[in-house]
């Protein structure tokens, strides 16, 4: 098809390579160029994707007036600049998460997604997980009743990537709160309706990065001693409406999993629920009896990352709002952003919208 969306990546690096299979399957867009500052890897990616126009100038790809979305893939750090200017050029804009590092930079980006008219989604695959949206059906049929407590935590036993783009701050903006924290969180704010926080009381330490020797075993490396993120961090979050969140986050607890132990708990006045099981609890107060069910879905073939990429897609073509709004990414990281600040100061702190 010719009057496909035309699609330019930015960053074609690590997460770039989980949405090319999305925009290769989407009847909707195409990549048309790519863009990195490293000339091996831009050409690796080209090659592999059948992509033929690169250029390490991301400048470039932003004034084209043939693109229609900029896919952001660069790290944290450099999200709102690119993401901003590529607004302020008319084009629509998917970018990884975090959608930015701080709260300011997000709300930058909303003023000038506000000015262009155009499409911003911040790029959360968890949600697009058949998992994830068979729970989120079952829960707005009103199942578990007033959500009151939640538990969520994304651990990972020795799996720190060594990257210079995720253990310095001035390259990600912190550490896996803003790399694999943004997830969990985002999944079950959603998944609770997105009630409004209001404090968090939060520690963020690195501790056993600090250790001489400490490795990752992506690879066998050594922990960077460059890192200056912290490798572990946990929170807990009050929210306007008297609900509570217990959140924790890390790369390299001594914790017994072979990969991610990535869960959500949410507890409610008339059931419960467990991701990734699927599990839905309640019980009958009559008859003092309690019910486990765990839901049947059909898994559709489409990896998490790639479907985000199409739904991008099609809500551009036909008209509907963006699926992951900015106005939710802003309020993960407020909280991240009020857990950095509580561990500052050593005490509880308002979140700040």
């Amino acid at each position: 098809m010719t009057d496909k969306l035309k699609v330019g990546v930015i960053g074609v690096g690590g997460i770039a390579g989980t949405h090319m299979p999305g925009w290769a399957a989407s009847p909707n867009a195409e990549v048309v160029v790519g863009a990195d500052v490293a000339e091996t890897a831009l050409s690796t990616w080209a090659e592999k994707w059948n992509v033929a126009k690169t250029t390490t100038n991301f400048d470039e790809i932003i004034s084209d007036p043939n693109i229609d979305i900029i896919d952001v893939c660069t790290p944290s750090s450099y999200h709102a600049k690119y993401t901003i200017a590529a607004l302020e050029a008319g084009k629509h804009v998917i970018c990884e998460k975090p959608l930015g590092p701080t709260t300011d930079e997000i709300k930058q980006m909303i003023a000038a997604r506000d000015k262009s008219g155009k499409l911003l989604m911040t790029a959360q695959h968890m949600r697009y997980s058949q998992k994830s949206i068979a729970l989120k059906n079952e829960i707005d049929t009103g199942v578990l009743g007033e959500v009151y407590h939640a538990r969520s935590w994304f651990l990972r036993r020795a799996q720190l990537p060594t990257g210079l783009g995720f253990v310095l701050k001035k390259n990600s903006g912190g550490g896996p709160c803003i790399d694999i924290g943004v997830h969990v969180l985002d999944l079950t704010l959603w998944m609770m309706n997105n009630y409004k926080p209001v404090s968090v009381s939060g520690v963020a330490r690195k501790e056993l990065a600090g250790i001489d020797g400490a490795f990752s075993v992506w690879g066998g490396a050594k922990v960077p001693k460059e890192m200056d993120v912290e490798d572990f961090a946990a929170a807990f979050v009050r929210f306007e409406n008297g609900a509570t969140l217990m959140l924790e986050v890390s790369w390299l607890l001594h914790h017994d999993t072979p990969g991610d132990d990535f869960q959500v708990w949410l507890y409610g006045k008339d059931g419960g629920l467990h991701y990734p099981s699927t599990k839905v609890l309640s019980s009958n107060y009559e008859t003092k009896q309690l019910y486990t069910k765990t839901l049947d879905y059909i898994p559709n073939g489409t990896e998490a990352h790639a479907a985000e990429c199409i739904d991008f897609a099609d809500a551009i073509v036909n008209g509907r709002p963006s699926p992951v709004p900015p106005e939710q990414s802003i309020v993960v990281q407020a909280i991240l952003t009020a857990l950095y600040e509580s561990q500052r100061l050593g005490k509880e702190v308002p979140v700040l919208l």
